[in-house]
């Protein structure tokens, strides 16, 4: 078994044995009582119903111990004033997805890969630094409390961070982007001699997470991470911003025109992928294009030693890594084990960095590694946060790569079945599947809340019925968590949110909450974008504009509501026409992308009409005019056809 299991809260004063049995039995009645509704909903979309019921209970369990996590974050501030507010949660968002981590011994660690501990994935050295034994002696406490208890584990992790901002005299005070440097430092990747300029860029990818996290703003399961901006072009130069695909453009809904702050010399925007692009024919340019992977395009590129030959093309490999994308980068680089991955996939937004080539195998899978291409995806199996519909579709697309480049792998012979925890060795024929459906493996990756149903018609497109592109069923991977976070939204307060909801929704168990509040410095009427692909749109499935269809289901009690979608053509992006969301009953809401008369442009040299044969989805829009009064909105399946 290489899966970490997840432990509530340790408490001083622990409740009854009978107490506590109570809880998880009372947890899972209300939930029997709601598997016949949950299966046949999930069921009508095309999902797995027993992971359905699964998410439905991890949910429940995780808001539990939340709520105890933020009184400890609160502690830890506390203590530790010089650490900017939403930063401790950032951290532990990125690296455990606010989850108590409690790993099986070493041996049975996924990829040999360093163990990591409690709610802020602490490290406890195994070839990372001794994160767990310096906090620990920071605190006065023994270390095997920082591994164990969340509230020390939390402690431990910021006095480690304190040392390093106060070192860089760094207080609560100066700007978010400050930070970066002892972010970098606290990272505890390769210690000593081996943290050179290799490892550089995983030191970066560390900190970029955890500035992104707080610059999007993050709430979710009980837990949020407040919107601050970032000013992206002085945490890092220009081409470090390039290389972490950082989101550094806002687009201005009044003007329709496009800001790069920072980017001068020649820097400029591409308004499809809405990043940072070099100038035309420089040396960053050049510099940009060597650290392009030569196999798949969309993929950046950081060399692993470890490889070996190759004998042929025979299968795809889906793993999780059981643990973080800078963490596994930094492991992949450096290791007393020689393993590897050909890629991996960041959960938040869908980046992926290749780091051994495809002619070559990659030691991932045992006995197997000569025949198989493997994909590791950023996360735990315990908690089905990590993946995300950025992770699905950016991996999807990998895989549809795989299938049309080497004759043996079909992606019509993915694996569709149900999830499991254990291993389930399936026959060669099977030629997409999971490090847990090989022969001679001890790993259960990626385990039973990877969704293989949804995987396989993300393989295999244009199933009859449309394609839900989110169902906000895990997480909120796929929309931007804030609706402020865009410059191009008006006339609403920061103080506006975008969070899960499992009590309002159309189908399955959850939708997307919206919850819009006016800004009262502004008398603007309220233009709100709500961006999809984690806040990089370049991050989604690709739509087919033929006969294709784009919409969603919203419902709301507030009138004088509409909507309307923006499409990432080929020479821009489109914006559609307002469709009016009725009050109090769920509308669904739809555009054609081959009708000319739904679509207007509106920045990059759009042209009014989606002309591309196949295009992305950039964002969804509401509109309303101003008001003081607070609007929720829900947002359900947004889904594609054709």
């Amino acid at each position: 078994m290489n899966e970490y299991s997840v432990s509530g809260p340790v408490r001083r004063s622990a409740p009854s044995r009978a107490s506590w049995l109570l809880l998880p039995f009372a947890l899972i009645a209300a939930c029997a009582v709601a598997a016949p509704a949950a299966h046949a909903a999930a069921a009508a979309q095309g999902q797995d119903p027993d992971l359905a019921q699964r998410l439905r209970l991890e949910e429940s369990l995780a808001r539990i111990d939340r709520q105890l996590y933020t009184l400890y974050f609160q502690q830890a501030y506390a203590r530790y004033p010089s650490i900017p507010r939403g930063t401790l949660e950032a951290m532990a968002f990125v690296t455990t997805r606010w989850q108590n981590l409690q790993p099986p011994r070493a041996s049975a660690a996924h990829q040999h890969m360093p163990r990591a501990y409690g709610v802020m994935g602490l490290y406890h050295g195994e070839g990372f630094a001794d994160q767990v034994g310096d906090g620990a002696r920071l605190l006065g406490v023994p270390a095997p409390r920082v591994q164990r208890e969340p509230a020390l584990n939390i402690l431990a992790a910021a006095a480690l961070l304190d040392r390093e901002l106060r070192a860089d005299g760094v207080d609560a005070r100066s700007p978010l982007e400050a930070s970066r440097a002892a972010l970098e430092r606290y990272a505890g990747f390769a210690p000593g001699a081996a943290r050179s300029a290799l490892q550089a860029h995983a030191r970066a990818s560390f900190a970029f997470d955890v500035l992104s996290a707080q610059d999007k703003g993050v709430n979710d399961r009980g837990i949020v991470v407040p919107e601050r901006a970032v000013r992206w072009e002085r945490a890092f130069d220009a081409p470090a911003l390039l290389r972490l695909r950082a989101p550094f453009v806002r687009l201005d809904a009044a003007a329709d025109t496009v800001e790069a702050f920072g980017a001068d010399g020649g820097w400029r925007i591409d308004p499809r992928e809405e990043t940072l692009r070099a100038p035309a024919g420089s040396r960053a340019e050049a510099a940009a294009a060597a650290e392009k992977s030569t196999d798949y395009g969309p993929a950046l590129w950081v060399a692993s030693p470890y490889h070996s030959d190759r004998t042929s093309y025979d299968s795809v490999t889906i793993h999780t890594m059981e643990g973080y994308y800078a963490g596994s980068i930094s492991w992949f680089q450096n290791n007393p084990y020689s393993v590897s991955a050909h890629y991996l996939i960041r959960s938040s937004d869908g980046q992926i960095t290749q780091m051994v080539r495809e002619n070559r195998a990659a030691h991932h899978v045992g006995v197997h590694n000569k025949t198989t291409l493997g994909i590791e995806h950023e996360g735990f199996i315990a908690n089905s946060s990590w993946y995300t519909a950025a992770m699905y579709n950016a991996s999807a697309a990998l895989t549809r790569h795989f299938c049309a480049t080497y004759g043996a792998i079909n992606c019509a012979s993915a694996f569709k079945g149900p999830g499991g925890t254990g291993i389930n060795v399936l026959p060669a024929s099977v030629k997409v599947k999971g490090h847990q459906h090989y022969s001679s493996q001890t790993h259960t990756d990626p385990g039973q809340y990877w969704d293989w149903a949804r995987y396989y018609n993300l393989l295999n497109p244009g199933t009859p019925g449309g394609s839900v592109i989110d169902s906000f069923e895990s997480t909120v991977g796929h929309f931007d968590t804030s609706p402020a976070y865009s410059g191009s939204t008006t006339g609403i307060s920061a103080a506006s949110l975008a969070e899960r909801n499992c009590t309002t929704r159309k189908n399955g168990e959850c939708s997307l909450r919206v919850l819009l509040k006016d800004d009262a410095a502004s008398s603007s009427a309220w233009a709100v974008r709500l961006l999809s692909g984690g806040g990089n749109p370049g991050s989604n499935a690709a739509l087919t504009r033929a006969g294709g269809k784009v919409g969603f289901w919203v419902y709301t009690g507030a009138s004088g509501m509409s909507a309307a979608i923006g499409i990432d053509d080929s020479d821009g992006t489109e914006r559609s026409v307002a469709r009016a969301i009725p009050a109090n009953a769920w509308t669904y809401l739809e555009w054609r992308l081959d009708d000319d008369a739904q679509w207007d442009a509106w920045v990059g040299g759009a042209n009014g009409a989606i002309t591309a044969a196949t295009v992305k989805l950039d964002a969804v829009w509401f509109y309303r005019d101003q008001t003081s009064f607070d609007v929720n909105l829900y947002l359900d399946d947004v889904q594609v056809k054709n």
